[in-house]
């Protein structure tokens, strides 16, 4: 015969397993810029927005972007006081849609968070082994690079959240300052050809391909859901997690939108394609020639060093969202229950970060086994992967807010904006912005028609997979 368990013992139980923290808004928002990586984006993503896109009018794309994810975020928020784990689209889904969808949701957010940080992987020892060249050193193969990182993350993960928030606070914070100052700069000095708005005129904005101004604007904001990660180890959630994630939100795209613009303007209105296009030919590089040009050798140099520290701040903080929806799953009985293991002394999801890193290890050293290309090979399909993922994960998500509040009359009223209006908003945004992934998906992944489109149909393998998983696991 058992005894009942007394409510302490019942609590000393639940914070054995539990994550624990006090971070507040702050925090949150710095992990979650970390994530986005916003000088990776600025020299990468832009590029690609104005040389692919419509040139001079590719800062409106972000404005874009960022009002469909400020409509899925009303849904979002509206929600997360009746959301109690720290699953983010996982939990929101299961509470909205049911257990099998949410397991099969679960399947995409791992394989899309997974995808994007192994492509950063790439990307960040391609960008090491160029530096390093750069300034007359030996050419390494990119995967060594990579592989210090990888350990650097480790280590960093597997300790308590708090060393990552510092660590991804500090990096966050110089390389915002830098493309701030640089912006400050060109706005000073007048650009190229004077101040100007010619950016946001009905003719620079149509000029090109505004949906692929668009596409790449998304993909710089992946991971800015991640706020409702950290949950358990917020400070007031129900609080905390709603600011987060608008501040996320509103300081990504306004950063983007305006370091676009300014580089447009530094560069001139009627260069700054060829110059674009120039950089993705790999014969300029529109970030570090406008601050070479703006703020002299020096500062393109602290430049080129911050989009290293902006990439590895990037990886870290993927490896942490990744570990705690591992660990989420792991406490849902969907996946061993190893991977729901707090650490005694770290209080983090230590057995989780340890598994994320050994996968991380065995896809990158497939990847360098094949001698794929770290830029197109690695990251162009890998950030194909997670933007068709992400998007899946968002449109999902804001139905599941429709489904959820449906029936509930008395969380509606005086409510009806956020918990209707919005988040039918956002479907049709996020239906929109999914046809312009894969209408030009060979454009993000760099592939042939057949690779893009076996890559582009992998997310919903994924949630097939975890669907059929999730139905097993409650049969």
């Amino acid at each position: 015969m058992t005894t009942p368990m007394s409510s302490l013992q019942v609590s000393q139980k639940k914070s054995e397993h539990s994550l624990q923290g006090n971070l507040g808004v702050g925090a949150i928002v710095f992990m979650v810029l970390a994530a986005a990586a916003p000088l990776t984006v600025i020299g990468g993503n832009v590029p690609l927005a104005i040389g692919l896109g419509n040139g001079a009018g590719a800062p409106v794309g972000f404005l874009i972007a960022a009002a469909v994810l400020l409509l899925f975020s009303v849904g979002f928020v509206a929600m997360t006081p009746h959301v109690k784990e720290a699953g983010a689209f996982f939990s929101y889904v299961t509470d909205g849609l049911g257990d099998r969808c949410g397991m099969g949701i679960a399947a995409v957010a791992l394989l899309a968070y997974t995808a994007i940080q192994v492509g950063i992987y790439g990307y960040l020892g391609w960008a090491a082994n160029d530096t390093m060249r750069f300034y007359g050193g030996p050419d390494v193969p990119w995967p060594v690079y990579s592989f210090v990182a990888l350990g650097c993350v480790a280590l960093l993960g597997y300790r308590h959240i708090h060393l990552s928030a510092k660590v991804l606070g500090l990096a966050l914070v110089l390389e915002v300052a830098i493309v701030v100052l640089m912006d400050l700069m060109i706005v000073v000095n007048g650009g190229n050809a004077g101040l100007n708005i010619t950016s946001f005129t009905p003719d620079a904005i149509m000029s090109g391909s505004l949906g692929i101004a668009v596409l790449f604007a998304l993909t710089g904001f992946i991971g800015f859901e991640a706020t409702a990660i950290f949950r358990d180890e917020a400070r007031s959630p129900e609080i905390t997690i709603p600011r987060a994630t608008y501040l996320s939100v509103i300081i990504i795209g306004g950063f983007y939108a305006l370091s676009a613009w300014a580089l447009v303007v530094g560069v001139g209105v009627d260069n700054v394609k060829a110059v674009a296009e120039a950089t993705l030919a790999g014969k300029a590089n529109l970030l570090l020639d406008q601050t070479l040009h703006s703020l002299g050798h020096i500062g393109r140099d602290v430049v080129n060093a911050l989009l290293l520290s902006s990439l590895f701040a990037c990886v870290l903080s993927f490896h942490n969202v990744i570990a705690r929806y591992q660990h989420v799953l792991a406490r849902k009985g969907l996946l061993p229950t190893r991977l729901g293991i707090v650490h005694a002394k770290h209080k983090s999801p230590s057995f989780s970060s340890l598994i994320q890193t050994v996968t991380a290890i065995i896809i990158v050293a497939i990847f360098a086994l094949l001698k794929l290309d770290p830029l197109v090979g690695v990251f162009g399909s890998m950030a194909g992967v997670a933007t068709m993922g992400m998007i899946i994960l968002m449109l999902t998500t804001s139905v599941a807010v429709l489904m959820f509040f449906n029936g509930r009359q008395e969380l509606i009223i005086g409510r009806f904006w956020s918990t209707r209006i919005a988040p039918v908003m956002a479907v049709f945004g996020l239906i929109g912005c999914l046809w312009l992934v894969v209408s030009n998906f060979t454009l993000i992944t760099g592939g042939s028609l057949g690779v893009s489109i076996v890559l582009a149909i992998t997310p919903v393998m994924a949630f097939a997979v975890g669907f059929v998983r999730g139905q097993h696991s409650l049969t």
